[in-house]
């Protein structure tokens, strides 16, 4: 997988739509990731957090698979 950047016809920086898909997942992680820390204390907001986490990195592994 590259997520470096790839040069456009009229050789400026382009990101393409793959990056842009993998940074938005790794930003839905880091807020599953907040909300859990936010829930501590409380069972079923605690729970709801850690599925939205693990849903989170259920979408991320197509990024690392070989397709």
């Amino acid at each position: 997988m590259s997520l470096g950047f790839h040069r456009d016809k009229g050789g400026r920086r382009r990101i393409s739509n793959r990056q842009i898909d993998f940074l938005g997942w790794i930003l839905f992680t880091l807020s599953a990731s907040s909300f859990v820390v936010a829930s501590i204390g409380n069972l079923w907001a605690m729970a709801g957090s850690l599925l939205f986490l693990l849903a989170c990195l259920v979408f991320i592994i197509p990024f690392f698979r070989k397709d």
